[in-house]
C-alpha cells in the first residue's frame, strides 16, 4: 500500500511538471537571449532613481545601457596578520551611451522599453487568503513544480516599494521569470512577457496571480 501511494505521488508530480513545461513559454530562454551575464547592454531602458521614501528624483534613458559592479579590496585581520580580500562594492557604475554615472544607496529601476507598470493595481492593505485544493498543492510537490514554473515563466504580479516600504509601482505579466544577479550587488532581474526589469535596492514581492484571484 505504501509503495502504491509513493508511485501515485511521483506520477502526479511528473504529470504536473510535464503540463507546466508544455503549457508555458520558455521565459528562461528569453532571459538568456536578453543577457544573462549581469549586464543590461543592448536594449533601450528607462532608469528611474528613487529616494528611500519612494520619491522619484531622476530619470535617464539611453539606447545602450550597461550596469556593472565594482570590486574593491578590503583589509581584514585574521588574529595573526592582516590580509586583503576582494569584495563587491555597493557602488554601481551605469553606462549610458558611452557616458558614465556612479550610484550608491538609491533605489534604481531599469525598465526595458515597452514594459509599462500597472497604474490601476492597488496594493494598499492587500490581503491574500488561500487553501489547499488537491495533491498539486502539497508542499513537497509545489516546491518542485514552482521551481520549473519560474524557469519556464508563470503569471505573477510584482509589487515594488522603497527601502522604507513606501509603494512605488507594480508590474504584472503572464510569462514572468526572475533571478538574483550574482554579478551585481542587491539586484534582481525579471523577464516580464519578454521585457527585462532590473530592481536595484528595493523592497518587493513577486506574487503568483492565482493567489490574487
Amino acid at each position: 500500500m505504501r509503495n502504491s501511494k509513493k508511485f501515485l505521488l511521483v506520477t502526479a508530480l511528473i504529470a504536473v511538471v510535464a503540463t507546466t513545461v508544455v503549457g508555458c513559454s520558455w521565459a528562461g530562454f528569453s532571459n538568456t537571449l536578453n543577457n544573462l551575464s549581469g549586464s543590461i547592454k543592448g536594449n533601450t531602458y528607462e532608469c528611474e532613481f528613487y529616494s528611500n521614501s519612494g520619491e522619484l528624483f531622476m530619470t535617464a534613458e539611453g539606447t545602450n545601457i550597461n550596469l556593472s559592479s565594482n570590486i574593491v579590496e578590503e583589509y581584514t585581520y585574521t588574529g595573526e596578520y592582516w590580509e586583503t580580500t576582494e569584495t563587491m562594492s555597493s557602488v554601481i557604475t551605469i553606462t549610458i551611451d558611452g557616458k558614465q554615472m556612479e550610484s550608491c544607496g538609491s533605489t534604481v529601476l531599469f525598465i526595458e522599453e515597452g514594459l509599462e507598470p500597472d497604474v490601476e493595481f492597488d496594493a494598499t492593505n492587500l490581503s491574500i487568503e488561500s487553501s489547499a485544493n488537491g495533491i498539486g498543492d502539497m508542499t513537497i510537490i509545489a516546491e518542485t513544480v514552482n521551481k520549473y514554473k519560474n524557469y519556464f515563466g508563470k503569471g505573477t504580479v510584482v509589487l515594488i516599494q522603497s527601502q522604507l516600504g513606501d509603494p512605488i509601482c507594480a508590474f504584472s505579466g503572464e510569462d514572468v521569470y526572475w533571478e538574483v544577479s550574482e554579478n551585481l550587488p542587491k539586484t534582481t532581474k525579471l523577464m516580464v512577457d519578454g521585457k527585462a526589469l532590473y530592481i536595484h535596492r528595493a523592497n518587493f514581492q513577486i506574487i503568483d496571480k492565482a493567489l490574487l484571484d
